[in-house]
């Protein structure tokens, strides 16, 4: 999030004024036609590129105006942040600039990579690049002095293509590919020329070229890739590395065999002279064509990478653009295998060996990943047994590493990209998801939306129960991994540390390492399910975590266990069987009482089961009977009011909606009864009238509810109606007394009464209470609604001229 320092500047920046803005532009046209550019100047148009990205929508400027940022933007001898600075004012203003730049590309490298980011940004088709495509491949086979046009038409290229891919002709394709080649393939071997003083009596000399050298010193003995290490670089080595960094785009963009052009490459080899061991395959490669040799060179450049990978380096910088190789070239390997299966028996070899190479060693983590995906996409084809390697990447990754930002994102991608061909062929993969949700416990704020999508995938029926547990024990989970870390940095005996860390972590690090505790937290920790759908204990360890509840990443964790209940709940309810609904039931009512204790968490939690218990029952009604004494247990205990009142309503609505015959043939006079005498004495306690009593802690729309459950109940045992008759009889009073009358507004008192009135009334005709308020299970379908001899609006008329007949007969 931005300081508020700089969300005030943003702000400004979204609601000037047209008129200032004008003002504003008409002063910077005033500056830039000045010769000496001022420090005003350069402050000025960062105003105005604060301005015009401020918003989404594309700013107008004077066209006076931006015909000087043109101007000034193709100025090879203007200073570069002006440059900078107008390159990106145009880019986010209007009118576009499109053709005007492209009227007179320069041949200054510098300005031209500034002139062509404004023509992609503002392009609004393929014709409007054509003059910039044609340009950026003239500049590639040319042969300036400096050299430099092509090192920055080369990354213009690539974004290009990735836009507009079909703005290539098969022929520039052809040629684009050769030129790829010499640079991937036969970059010189020497570095660059650099300048060094000659001493005080001579001026400066050319130093004699010096050999390339591998990241462990070693003099180079074949052919130039990226992690050859030199001084300097001569351009076709620049070539080179920016040919690497594009080829895979290159690749997946042109990756057909569509070229009709199969004449030989007769075109001497740029320094040809150069031999290696690599290089000295077979003369047939050169009559390929051109796709298939840049292909052929890319996979032996990749083949290279790995095994300079293997070297120990000298420097740091090194050992980390060695894991990049590895990861970069991976990946390219697996796109050549995926265009011409023909190299995965070449590929295979190498990648076993790398994969034994890294495989154990936790700095490599992310390299893993492209090798996993390598083994996911062609271990079928080359009948490779993968089931270590995803074993070792499930359970050792997420577990060891969940706090690396950067390893969970690629990580949940991976998941991501391949979640349909990881539910068949990984049988682990769903087996991990108390190893996946590591990653989000530990990084939820970032991972909520990949993980919203994930989830889906995760959800078996021998599963789902558990899976379900372990997104309410998220929290727990994040707090968990909070004192691991901690326990792992300060020992037992170094107290002093532990007491630094607050007193309140101090007992939880504490409660982790006491030996009585260990199961708990072994639970909590574990990296696979199958163990258990949870634990008995699970009270307990919501009070050895009770100290960690206001930890910033526990409550965060604990905001986006909500969304993730709604995504299992929409996912869940349209795969399950019967057996299944009624586990998730029993879910409900047991966890709805057992929750972590974080501010509003419970309250959340408890709103999203509500909203789901009424989708489960409505799905299959019979639960209300399968599971009638834990929804008893539930329902007859007050307590249950004011600690999950939300929930506790819509447990008593339920009741009262499906606990019906026309649901279930097993709804008995005796069963409903029962859960008559239930509520009406869960009624009777709330609603006794004592001077002593304190105003009641609960919503009127709770008193409501119970009141239409009864009435509902009683007019499916009509022997229950004089019952509930007199229980209502007694809501005036209870609405009318002190304590209420100082709690409830004088509407919801009414609100009230007029509900006790209605049903009374309404139980005065059992036959007509029981169309109103139990209707058939069609009663929310279309015919109910439209048929004038069978719909509610007419049935509510007729019960409305029977209320208005019997009106003399209402309570007073």
């Amino acid at each position: 999030m931005y300081t508020a320092a700089t969300e005030s500047l943003i702000k400004q920046a979204r609601e000037i004024k047209e008129e200032e803005l004008q003002r504003f532009c008409g002063r910077i046209f005033k500056l830039l036609h000045s010769k000496d550019v001022s420090g005003d100047t350069v402050d000025s148009l960062q105003r105005l590129n604060l301005i015009v990205s401020a918003t989404k929508y594309a700013t107008e400027l004077p066209s006076d105006l931006v015909l000087k940022l043109q101007t000034v933007l193709r100025s090879s001898s203007c200073p570069e942040q002006l440059q900078v600075l107008s390159s990106s004012i145009l880019r986010d203003s209007f009118p576009p600039s499109v053709h005007s730049l492209c009227s007179d590309l320069s041949q200054d490298s510098r300005t031209f990579g500034h002139v062509a980011s404004v023509v992609l940004a503002q392009a609004g088709s393929q014709e409007d690049v054509m003059p910039l495509c044609h340009h950026l491949l003239k500049s590639l086979d040319s042969r300036l002095s400096d050299g430099q046009i092509s090192r920055h038409a080369l990354p213009l290229l690539s974004k290009m293509i990735t836009v507009y891919p079909e703005i290539l002709t098969d022929d520039q394709v052809n040629v684009v590919s050769r030129k790829l080649v010499d640079w991937l393939r036969y970059a010189s071997m020497q570095q660059g020329a650099s300048m060094s003083s000659g001493g005080f009596f001579s001026g400066p000399r050319t130093r004699q070229p010096a050999p390339l050298t591998e990241v462990d010193g070693v003099v180079t003995g074949d052919f130039f890739t990226v992690l050859c290490v030199g001084q300097s670089y001569t351009e076709d080595q620049w070539m080179n590395m920016y040919t690497f960094s594009m080829i895979k785009s290159w690749l997946l963009t042109y990756d057909t065999d569509g070229t009709t052009n199969t004449e030989s490459d007769d075109r001497s080899e740029v320094d040809s002279s150069v031999t290696s061991m690599v290089s000295a395959t077979s003369s047939s490669t050169r009559l390929l064509p051109p796709k298939e040799r840049l292909r052929e060179k890319a996979f032996e450049y990749c083949q290279r990478l790995i095994e300079q990978s293997d070297r120990k380096a000298l420097k740091k910088t090194d050992t980390e653009l060695q894991k990049a190789c590895i990861v970069e070239s991976v990946s390219i390997l697996d796109v050549i295998c995926g265009e011409d299966p023909s190299y995965v028996y070449r590929a295979f070899p190498c990648i076993k060996a790398l994969y034994g190479r890294l495989n154990g060693d936790l700095t490599y983590s992310r390299a893993l990943l492209p090798i996993a995906q390598f083994y996911l996409n062609h271990s079928e084809i080359a009948a490779v047994d993968s089931e270590a390697v995803f074993c070792q990447l499930f359970s050792h990754c997420p577990a060891e590493q969940f706090n690396e930002p950067m390893l969970a994102f690629e990580f949940v991608q991976f998941c991501l990209l391949n979640a349909s061909v990881l539910q068949e062929r990984v049988t682990n993969y769903r087996q991990s998801f108390p190893n996946l949700l590591k990653f989000l416990a530990w990084n939820s704020s970032g991972l909520i939306a990949e993980f919203v999508e994930l989830l889906p995938s995760l959800i078996a029926p021998d599963t789902a129960i558990e899976l379900l547990h372990t997104i309410l024990d998220l929290p727990c989970l994040a707090a968990a991994l909070d004192l691991q870390q901690r326990s792992a940095c300060y020992q037992a005996p170094d107290r002093p540390a532990w007491d630094q860390q607050g007193a309140k972590v101090a007992a939880c690090l504490d409660a982790f390492r006491q030996p009585s505790c260990r199961g708990l937290f072994l639970y909590i920790l574990r990296p696979e399910a199958g163990t258990g759908d949870t634990i008995d204990r699970l009270k307990m360890l919501h009070e050895i975590l009770a100290d960690m509840a206001e930890s910033p990443r526990v409550v965060r964790c604990a905001q986006v266990v909500p969304v993730l209940l709604h995504v299992y709940f929409n996912t869940v309810t349209q795969r399950v069987d019967e057996k299944m609904l009624n586990q998730l039931l029993l879910v409900l009512l047991e966890r709805s009482s057992l929750l972590y204790d974080i501010k509003t968490f419970n309250v959340e939690v408890q709103k999203v089961f509500s909203t789901h218990l009424q989708a489960l029952c409505k799905l299959h009604p019979p639960l209300i009977v399968d599971q009638s004494r834990e929804i008893l247990e539930l329902a007859s205990s007050p307590a249950n009011i004011y600690s999950k009142e939300d929930f506790y309503t819509h447990v008593v609505w339920v009741i009262g909606e499906y606990l019906s015959v026309s649901y279930d043939p097993r709804c008995t006079v005796e069963r409903i009864t029962s859960f008559f005498e239930c509520l009406e004495a869960v009624l009777f306690e709330i609603t006794q009238v004592r001077q002593s009593a304190s105003p009641p802690s609960f919503s009127p729309r709770l008193v409501t509810v119970l009141m239409t459950t009864l009435a509902k109940l009683a007019t499916r045992s009509q022997d229950l109606i004089p019952r509930v008759s007199l229980c209502l009889s007694k809501m005036r009073p209870f609405a009318r007394s002190a304590p209420v009358m100082t709690c409830y507004s004088e509407e919801d008192t009414e609100e009230i009464i007029t509900r006790a009135h209605e049903l009374i009334n309404l139980l005065k005709l059992p036959n007509v209470a029981q169309f109103v308020l139990a209707p058939s299970a069609g009663g929310d379908g279309p015919r109910w609604h439209r048929d004038t001899n069978a719909s509610l609006p007419q049935g509510m008329k007729a019960v409305s001229g029977l209320l208005h007949r019997h009106s003399s007969s209402l309570p007073t």
